[in-house]
Order: C-alpha cells, then structure tokens, then sequence
C-alpha cells in the first residue's frame, strides 16, 4: 500500500513538472511574439501542453521581436555604434 502512494508521489512530481515546465514555454512564446508574457502564462497554466502548442502556431504580431530577430536569441548590437555613446 506504501509504495503505491510512493509511486503516485513521483509520477505527479513528474506532472508538476511538465505542467510547469508548459507554462513557462507558453509564456516565453507568447511574449516573443508581440502579445505579453500573462496571455501566454495563462495558456500554459490553464491547458498546460496544449496552451504552448496554440502558442507555437499563433501569428506572431507584425512588430514583435518574432519576426525581426526570431524564436531564440537576442539582437545583435553594433559595437560601432555602442562605442560613439560612451
């Protein structure tokens, strides 16, 4: 009987994890493309994988940094221009 509850303990450790784990996805999604980070947030907490899924196939808005730098990474920085400011 023990390690039935045992077992259940771990298995929804692990379902934490990825329901968590989804949210967090779903938030960075929605936030690169253009809509905030509390949109995605919510889709993740409330359909946990699926809610990132939807984030994957949304448009992305025109001026989000989606579509002008990509899904990872950051803008590069011209070390020129940075240079003239200091």
């Amino acid at each position: 009987m023990i390690i039935t509850f045992a077992l259940l303990g771990a298995k929804a450790l692990w379902l934490l994890y990825l329901w968590l784990l989804a949210a967090i996805l779903a938030s960075y999604l929605s936030e690169r493309k253009g809509y905030g980070e509390k949109i995605g947030l919510a889709f993740g907490l409330f359909f946990s994988v699926i809610g990132t899924i939807v984030w994957l196939v949304w448009p992305a808005k025109p001026e989000s940094k989606w579509k002008k730098i990509g899904p990872v990474g950051r803008a590069k920085v011209d070390e020129k221009a940075v240079q003239r400011q200091a």
